[in-house]
């Protein structure tokens, strides 16, 4: 049983991370307006994403409160369903090219995965788990089959994570793995981007990466070296970079969440990028949901972290929406359910 004391703490250390997830969400949101102060900035799509997230978070809380199985695997089949649709939705070269939709169809379908999984860990059926988790394996399946190797390949890692968090007692280590995993990611973009990474490693990233691709990290690095403080200003990286003109279908981006905040929102964008993940990990720390749950969740938005590092994935709104979502879905507090130990 657990006691009224320990409930008492468990309340306190969760609206703890409300707050702070209220603070930093707004911080997200203002900082692009600051940035944007007497320049021809676009803060527009930053703030849609920032309202995406939060609208998705608040979601998942309620629906993860009221349908704790049923909310993730409904949210697991539209992720798959929008992922299979976005190519039809916008056909073209975009598609089969590093450059495009590509990274957002990889992080749906790792998203999909990590709600299957997370439904999989709250049912007691034992049949209906089963049943679960062969759907979050279909999803992998489902990458392959849309030529996504990057999808398949994520949703793999993220079933073998879930199926590893079973067996792991304490959720703490595994969430500090997971941020361990985000931070080596994001250091091997910065340093391809710098041109600082051994010989033998920027030869073997070479041949996934393209040169266009590594030429428009270049940019945007240069771009936020010469603004450190508030970067050049939310969608004006296209205007000033000369690689992304040059692209096959110019967007404007230099497909690298990191290094466009760096260069449109400088050092304190970066900043805020990174403190919202460090707060969704140390949500999933505190949650009332069991550490599979949060465990499976949590590598699950740690594989579109890394997506996002190397790709566009944040640009789409049904992404961010996603992923606000599954962080509410994994730090809902069901109807009627105990406070576990951490």
């Amino acid at each position: 049983m657990t006691s009224a004391a320990e409930k008492d703490t468990d309340n306190d250390r969760r609206n703890v991370s409300d707050a702070l997830g209220v603070v930093v969400l707004g911080a997200c949101a203002g900082w692009p307006l600051v940035s944007s102060i007497g320049r021809d900035a676009r803060p527009e799509g930053v703030l849609l994403a920032v309202l995406a997230v939060a609208a998705g978070y608040a979601a998942g809380r309620m629906s993860g409160s009221l349908l704790p199985v049923a909310a993730p695997c409904a949210g697991a089949l539209a992720g798959l369903g929008l992922a299979v649709a976005m190519p039809q939705v916008a056909p073209g070269p975009e598609f089969t090219t590093p450059l495009g939709h590509t990274g957002a169809v990889a992080a749906l379908l790792a998203l999909a995965t990590g709600a299957a999984c997370c439904a999989a860990w709250a049912t007691p059926v034992p049949a209906l788990r089963f049943g679960l988790r062969m759907l979050a394996a279909g999803i992998a399946v489902a990458g392959a089959a849309m030529g996504s190797a990057a999808g398949c390949a994520a949703s793999a890692v993220v079933l073998l994570c879930s199926l590893a968090a079973g067996r792991m007692r304490r959720r703490g280590p595994g969430l500090a793995g997971l941020l361990l995993a985000a931070t080596l990611v994001t250091a091997t973009v910065w340093g391809t981007a710098s041109n600082v990474l051994p010989a033998g490693l920027t030869s073997a990233l070479r041949g996934p990466l393209p040169e266009h691709r590594v030429q428009l990290w270049r940019d945007a690095l240069r771009l936020a070296r010469r603004n450190t403080a508030l970067g050049v200003g939310p969608g004006r990286l296209g205007e000033l970079s000369g690689s992304a003109p040059e692209a096959l279908l110019p967007d404007g981006k230099p497909h690298s969440a990191p290094l466009q905040q760096a260069a449109e929102q400088g050092l304190f964008g970066v900043l805020l990028l990174a403190t919202a993940f460090c707060w969704i990990l140390y949500a999933l720390w505190r949650s009332p949901r069991s550490t599979p749950v949060t465990l499976t969740a949590g590598a699950a938005l740690t594989a579109l972290a890394a997506i996002a590092a190397v790709g566009d994935a944040l640009s789409f709104t049904t992404v961010s929406a996603g992923a606000g979502l599954l962080a509410g879905l994994a730090t809902a507090h069901p109807w009627g359910a105990g406070v576990p130990g951490s």
